[in-house]
């Protein structure tokens, strides 16, 4: 028992660790990819290459004074930053980076809640909470534009993650089980993204306005000139919601991985287990780098098609993609 708590805290800092990690120096990926998709240079003063840029960064916002509004909730106003960014890492305890190997004299599984029969349904509803940090950040400011910020959020979260939970069903189905080990090992031969093309595309764009990312970045509103729902947060607390937005990113590029790309497998991954890793490692950084290149590609879409667009296209796409997946499945006499 002992053991098994160590072995748990021990993953749960890796998480943590790797969760910020990433967070701090996808920053500094996505200003260097913009910067040359710009023709420009990008971070170079701190350290090497600006490898050091994020550190500074952190710093800097670290120092920072952090206000807090007078007529704010102050309570649920500290909360709000942690409620978002708690479910972002609590994602990372189901999905496989791995398969199993053998350290200190005993197997050893490559993520946190191995096994889980219902991975899946477990996946849905962390991510779901995320909302609630959102709207409790834009009520708790006591600032209008703030609360219409975080309305607009919820509303868009909620909108898109409809289509998103069908695209994933449509690969629940596919595999016949919500164990994401499973679902991994259904890859073997060939992966979900040539079987189910279509459930990967509405992922790929529901994932975007899950995170508020560019072209979907809809909290944040030209016409109001503000920042959305944390337009009243500095220092630290900002540095939160910062962090929870490519945390979020980086969760989203993993599941997406995970479900469509074959996960941790790969060629000679049985022979040689630590290959898992990196190419789970590797299909993670490709989605990532794909968001950074959707932000430098497309301009942000008005808010009324936004949301058109999700509830009169993805949703009954979505929805259609299932019923043909569910029949084909029938048809062939099922998984």
């Amino acid at each position: 028992m002992v053991d098994l708590l160590i072995e748990a805290s021990i993953k749960s800092f890796f998480i943590f660790a790797v969760g910020m990690g990433g967070f701090a120096y996808m920053t500094w990926i996505e200003r260097k990819f913009l910067a040359r998709l710009q023709n420009r240079y990008g971070p170079n003063r701190a350290g090497p290459f600006g490898l050091l840029q994020p550190i500074a960064d952190g710093l800097k916002l670290f120092f920072k004074e952090e206000i807090t509004p007078a007529g704010a909730d102050k309570v649920i106003f500290t909360l709000a930053p942690v409620v978002t960014l708690l479910p972002a890492l609590l994602v990372f305890a189901v999905i496989p980076i791995g398969g199993t190997i053998y350290l200190f004299g005993a197997e050893r599984h490559l993520v946190l809640a191995p096994g889980l029969s219902v991975g899946i349904l477990y996946v849905l509803a962390i991510t779901s909470i995320a909302v609630y940090g959102i709207t409790m950040a834009g009520w708790s400011s006591n600032n209008k534009y703030a609360l219409l910020g975080g309305l607009r959020s919820c509303a868009q979260m909620i909108s898109y993650e409809l289509a998103m939970g069908l695209a994933i069903l449509a690969v629940v189905l596919t595999a016949g089980t919500l164990n994401i080990d499973k679902i991994i090992a259904d890859q073997d031969h060939v992966w979900h993204i040539f079987i189910q093309p279509v459930a990967f595309a509405i992922y790929l764009i529901t994932s975007i306005a899950e995170v508020n990312r560019a072209p979907f970045d809809l909290p944040e509103a030209e016409q109001e000139l503000t920042a959305g729902y944390h337009t009243e947060y500095s220092g630290m607390k900002f540095a939160l919601f910062f962090a929870a937005e490519y945390i979020k990113m980086i969760a989203v590029s993993a599941l997406g991985a995970t479900l469509f790309l074959g996960g941790w497998r790969g060629p000679f991954v049985d022979q040689v287990p630590l290959l898992g890793p990196a190419y789970f490692a590797l299909k993670t950084l490709l989605a990532l780098v794909v968001f950074v290149w959707i932000r430098a590609t497309l301009p942000r879409i008005r808010y009324d098609r936004l949301m058109a667009f999700g509830w009169k296209v993805l949703l009954p796409l979505s929805l259609a993609n299932v019923l043909a997946t569910a029949l084909v499945i029938l048809v062939l006499g099922g998984k």
